[in-house]
């Protein structure tokens, strides 16, 4: 056996001899070299169900879909049913010209084969596919100081800040691998020093900020580091409620995506933070204030990648990462005070809700607020916006949102939540983040 840098148990060790099988020994070595590349000194237990951030089919990684196989046929799976990202296409709720639809084929052309080997390596059920798994309708939902294998940024810094669970932004496949042998590397955020903050961030703004933008400023100022965030208590109160919890899914998103945040403390809001105050951070930590002018020069410094500014929005997505109940309950009952106000009944911009499956089974059991929704002519899917402004022909569409992750990752233009209900309601663009 060749030599390794970690410490090794007996079993690991016959694992990496191979008694257990060649697979498994693949398995092991695979998570092994990942852990030491984080200088890992051992291998720790996984104690809740994985999350994978590979959810699509996509076409010229077909050596994932060959190592599928190779895992299935040699009959291993993970320990406990998983949930993953978000499915690609919904051409029901979300319309696509025939071009789109024939690129949409030919890019997710492993979609089918892809699914078919989730199942039988473990997938929870054909729902499991969102990037908000720890939504209570969808059942993926850990308990604090459980350590997890997951990939999803948005779902790793929720679960780590939030819940107060401990997973490190894993690699794509290796969380699977994982999730199968049951162990992660000990290192960075499943530690108690990786949780220690290295940022003194004080919001001294004179109303509450927008999440999205609020992440979005941390995540550029901090990048990769953990912050310890200060009065935004003054506007949400002390403690975790559901209102709170989706600010912070929405702030954390945009920490991550805009930077690679894993983990946040909010002072008397986060469990940790609440249980440790202050003392999560390290001795010579940095300071980062947040007021009105940082918050309007963040919103500025957003590039706009539309050709034409003054283009009329093709489509509008909303939920990204994924909305919770109460936030689809929030945006019909905006919509609807807005179309009011205007004397309007439907929007003029093909608008978007994206929810996980589970969520939007719930939420359609509530017959007449559905029915409420697709009056206005809004939609609800369960598709990864990102993964529709993958296909080259949909990204050439000037596509407005609210969320920072897709506008980090795409070319939607991103506005306040104000700003999207004017525009989709009166189908006209006059301003937004970019603009002088």
């Amino acid at each position: 056996m060749r030599q390794y840098k970690m410490e090794l148990s007996d079993e690991e060790k016959e694992i990496l001899e191979g008694k257990h099988g060649e697979v498994m020994r693949k398995i092991l070595e695979s998570v092994v070299l990942y852990g030491e590349a984080f200088e890992a000194k051992r291998l720790i237990p996984i104690d809740g169900p994985v999350h994978l951030v590979t959810s699509f089919g996509l076409s010229g990684i077909e050596t994932v879909f060959d190592m599928m196989d190779e895992l299935i046929e040699a009959g291993v799976k993970a320990k406990a049913p998983f949930t993953v990202d978000p499915r690609p296409m919904d051409f029901e709720n979300v319309e696509c010209s025939d071009v789109q639809k024939k690129i949409f084929s030919v890019l997710y052309s492993n979609q089918a084969r892809y699914e078919e080997q989730l199942r039988k390596l473990g997938l929870k059920n054909d729902n499991a596919f969102t990037c908000t798994c720890y939504m209570p309708q969808v059942g993926n939902v850990p308990k604090r100081g459980q350590v997890l294998s997951w990939a999803e940024s948005s779902a790793v810094v929720y679960a780590n800040s939030v819940i107060g669970a401990r997973t490190n932004r894993t690699s794509g496949i290796i969380e699977l691998l994982c999730g199968i042998l049951g162990k992660v590397p000990e290192f960075g955020l499943v530690t108690d020093e990786g949780r220690r903050a290295k940022w003194l961030v004080e919001v001294k703004t004179s109303k509450l900020p927008n999440a999205q933008v609020l992440g979005s400023a941390i995540g550029m100022k901090v990048v990769e580091d953990v912050p310890y965030i200060v009065g935004l208590d003054k506007f949400l109160g002390k403690g975790l409620n559901s209102t709170t919890e989706d600010y912070l899914k929405d702030m954390g998103a945009a920490s991550a995506s805009n930077g690679a945040v894993g983990l946040y403390h909010v002072e008397n809001i986060t469990p940790e933070a609440i249980e440790q105050g202050r003392d999560l951070l390290v001795k010579d930590y940095k300071t980062y204030m947040i007021d009105d002018e940082e918050i309007e020069r963040v919103i500025k410094s957003y590039p706009v990648l539309w050709k034409d500014l003054n283009a009329k929005p093709a489509k509008c997505f909303i939920g990204c990462p994924h909305l919770s109940k109460n936030q689809i309950y929030e945006w019909i009952e905006k919509v609807s005070h807005r179309l009011a106000k205007a004397g309007k009944d439907k929007v003029e911009i093909d608008t978007v809700l994206c929810a996980a499956p589970d969520v939007i089974s719930d939420f359609k059991t509530d017959e007449e607020a559905y029915q409420k929704l697709i009056d206005m002519g809004l939609h609800l899917t369960y598709i990864c916006p990102l993964m529709y402004m993958s296909n080259p022909e949909c990204s050439k569409q000037p596509i407005i949102t609210n969320s920072n992750k897709l506008r980090t990752y795409s070319t939607a233009r991103f506005f306040l939540d104000d700003e999207v209900l004017d525009i989709i309601v009166t189908g006209i663009v006059q301003g937004g983040a970019g603009d002088e």
